[in-house]
């Protein structure tokens, strides 16, 4: 049964869509009737603290699974005596971390995560869907591969010194050169990828990550024919196939590279309301990468198809330089590339309902789920002059799919609690789940607090 706050809401929520006029004492009364904030043990906030999170978890996975194969070979297996360092085992050892780092990445894989992840039915027992749920973390299998990758390479560097030094074979003439490089560029590329680093200097980590991967990549390449020798030595070795494996995944994406024409809306100055069809006909909760200068600048944005229409729409709004001058120039053709992705709403269909938390343009990951009704779903968007920014047709069409929609005009009343809002949704809708799709340190607390109360809550975690 629905909660009285809830219902009053529900009930102004309708009215403030069809009639202009602000009512802040309203919503202070609502605010102030959502459930306090409960008190938990120290315990349960630690482990629901975001340094605890499935992503830096499986982060500790793959780096416990390395350092339990080094302990393995310093003192099983003999990878290091005094006769010599085993350089091929060290050399497999980097080339197994970082297929890894590259295949978790790849759009078919992350696909098939999610596509794996979804299959549990909602008859499950809540705690092991909840855990399901947590599959968009898979970047935290990336992130410790390309580490503990990058180490793996530093002692393999050692061990070619060591070699070197002490005239024992194994180090082919001219490599040490090329070694070299490779390690810096893997420093380079891991220290630009330290979140503070990434978040600063965002478009400089883009180009690191492109330009100096694919550099390593052909460094690679040909680091493993010196140490062959031949052709025909390097196509029986392991890391022939390897690295035939990671170029092909890293090639895939841009041999659907194409020029697409578009069509463009911009209800405000804020928002560009973009429709196009590529031939590709994306599922609900996809994303679509694009760019205006394909080896420069790709931004991901959440694909909103419509039932029964062909194509597509993406929402973009201004969030930086490059969303600002996409709207101002409005182009007529955009850069994009691979196959649609799916994202963490994907996620929505291991509950029997759920609830979404949206701020600004969040509403266009949101959009599709809502449209499609595969799962109950209510929403509360918080968002500037939402009919002024986004457009009469885009608000109609939310209260056409969600009717009990709580729209909270922040340019009436002012920015609300989202997590007691959130919280008191649940109670009185009996949603298993919260959806949040807002910026980051307010998609940070809201699924802290919501998961400290004992209800899953999912967002997106910002790792690229």
């Amino acid at each position: 049964m629905e909660t009285n706050a809830y219902s009053e809401r529900k009930t102004f929520c309708a009215s403030i869509e069809h009639e202009e006029r602000s009512n802040k004492m309203f919503f202070t009364k609502i605010a102030e009737q959502a459930s306090e904030e409960p008190r938990h043990s120290f315990f349960r906030r630690l482990i629901r603290h975001r340094y605890f999170e499935h992503y830096n978890r499986l982060v500790f996975l793959v780096l416990t699974i390395n350092a339990a194969m080094l302990w393995y070979g310093l003192t099983q297996a003999g990878w290091w005596s005094q006769q010599g360092i085993n350089l091929s085992v060290l050399s497999d050892m980097v080339l197994a971390n970082f297929a890894v780092a590259v295949l978790v990445r790849q759009q078919y894989v992350i696909n098939f995560f999610f596509w794996v992840a979804t299959r549990a039915p909602v008859s499950w027992p809540l705690w092991i869907r909840w855990t399901l749920a947590k599959v968009y973390h898979f970047g935290g299998l990336h992130s410790g591969s390309a580490f503990a990758g990058t180490l793996w390479y530093a002692a393999f560097l050692g061990g070619l010194f060591y070699h070197q030094s002490h005239q024992l074979p194994g180090v082919p003439e001219g490599v040490m050169g090329v070694i070299m490089a490779l390690m810096a560029l893997l420093i380079v590329i891991v220290a630009m990828a330290m979140p503070p680093v990434r978040s600063r200097f965002h478009n400089q980590f883009e180009w690191v990550h492109r330009f100096g991967g694919w550099s390593v990549l052909i460094l690679f390449w040909v680091q493993s024919y010196m140490f062959a020798g031949s052709l025909s030595e390097l196509v029986q070795s392991t890391s022939f196939w390897g690295l035939c494996i990671m170029t092909f995944s890293v090639m895939l994406p841009w041999l659907r590279l194409k020029k697409v024409k578009i069509d463009i809306n911009s209800p405000s100055p804020h928002v560009a309301l973009t429709r196009f069809d590529h031939g590709v006909t994306p599922f609900a909760g996809s994303a679509t990468t694009i760019s205006r200068n394909p080896l420069l600048e790709w931004h991901s944005f959440a694909n909103v198809p419509s039932p029964d229409e062909e194509g597509f729409r993406l929402t973009i709004s201004r969030a930086g330089d490059w969303t600002g001058q996409f709207i101002n120039d409005q182009p007529e053709h955009i850069w994009v590339k691979g196959i649609p992705t799916a994202g963490v709403a994907n996620i929505e269909v291991l509950f029997k309902r759920v609830v979404y938390i949206a701020t600004g343009s969040g509403i266009g990951p949101c959009l599709p789920h809502l449209l499609a009704k595969e799962v109950p779903a209510s929403l509360v968007w918080s968002t500037r002059t939402p009919r002024k920014t986004y457009g009469d047709e885009l608000v109609d069409e939310i209260l056409e799919a969600v009717p009990d929609a709580l729209i909270w005009d922040t340019g009436s009343h002012g920015k609300p609690d989202l997590v007691k809002l959130a919280h008191d949704a649940v109670v009185a809708t009996g949603a298993e789940a919260v959806i949040c799709i807002a910026n980051q340190p307010l998609t940070q607390k809201v699924v802290y607090e919501m998961e400290l109360r004992g209800i899953p809550a999912y967002g997106a975690i910002w790792d690229s």
